[in-house]
């Protein structure tokens, strides 16, 4: 669909929509639901959260207003597990600065849950996924490895500790890497979520006309992550990633080696392309964000 006022929609498949409103200002727009991917009611519900406002902090936008939806199985489950879920995606909300102004709730067979999310920036201030330059420094803020720990979680083989560690890192906003990326002059930025980095990666590359190498070895993965991979938690998910991206790699790597590359993530961190010169600043404001790679003139994306 087109409007004058329309200025970013789903041609790129940029985070969220754009759209002008004449006075200077544009509107953010976005929806994220899911399913339920740990046990706790209420951290899923922070996790839903944390999640829908990432595709806002990932175009350098504010959060504003949100609508949530609820699909709960009425006849299984205790309405008072829906109230835990709700609670915990206010909690997050509200640490945003983000107010919920409504929502919509119905019967379903599965529990599902998330929010539509309205940011707002000034016409000239936000960040897409279609502008990177080759020679940019890529920078990713959290580490990966999401998808093959709550796939353990499911399965009942996740280590209590690394469990806790994958929520709270789900749960984690994005709103200190989102907020540096003016200042730091991004060119380009995007979340990484259910494609994996280089799914998102390669998004990004299609939408700016450019290339990429990653440096697997500088790809941060959270601690344990691997050792549950080489147990086999490995998400259908990802599977589907790694056989959708590998007509667009060149590598000599081992692709056990790369494949927390392709691990589909929920509420992952920001990927991010910046100057050279911007790098250390931004790294410095923005706790556990690392370089990964570089923009190239063109595809494939190269994996080192």
């Amino acid at each position: 669909m087109s409007h004058p006022d329309l200025i970013v929609g789903i041609g790129t498949s940029d985070d969220a929509g754009v759209f002008a409103l004449g006075d200077g200002r544009v509107l953010i727009q976005t929806v994220d639901i899911f399913t339920p991917v740990v046990d706790s009611a209420r951290d899923w519900g922070r996790i839903a959260a944390a999640n829908a406002l990432s595709d806002i902090y990932a175009m350098a936008a504010t959060p504003l207003t949100a609508l949530q939806y609820l699909a709960w199985p009425r006849d299984v489950l205790p309405f008072a597990l829906a109230a835990e879920v709700v609670a915990g995606g206010m909690d997050v909300m509200v640490d945003a600065g983000c107010t919920v102004v409504g929502g919509h709730s119905i019967d379903g067979p599965e529990p599902t849950f998330g929010f539509a999310v309205t940011g707002v920036s000034e016409a000239d201030g936000f960040v897409t996924n279609s502008a990177a330059v080759p020679g940019d420094v890529l920078v990713l803020t959290k580490p990966l490895g999401i998808g093959i720990i709550t796939t353990a979680i499911k399965r009942g083989a996740c280590p209590s500790a690394l469990a806790e560690e994958a929520i709270e890192q789900m749960a984690a906003l994005n709103d200190v890497a989102g907020a540096a990326l003016r200042p730091h002059q991004a060119s380009a930025a995007t979340d990484v979520t259910g494609f994996g980095l280089l799914g998102h990666l390669r998004e990004l590359c299609l939408a700016s006309g450019v290339g990429a190498t990653i440096d697997v070895d500088s790809t941060p993965v959270l601690p344990g992550a691997r050792d549950l991979l080489a147990q086999g938690m490995w998400a259908g998910g990802s599977q589907r990633n790694l056989k959708s991206i590998e007509p667009d790699v060149v590598t000599e790597r081992h692709v056990e080696d790369w494949k927390p590359l392709v691990d589909a993530q929920t509420s992952g961190g920001l990927l991010v392309a910046l100057s050279e010169n911007e790098v250390p600043g931004y790294l410095s404001e923005v706790p556990g964000a690392m370089a990964v790679g570089h923009v190239t003139p063109e595809l494939p994306i190269e994996l080192t």
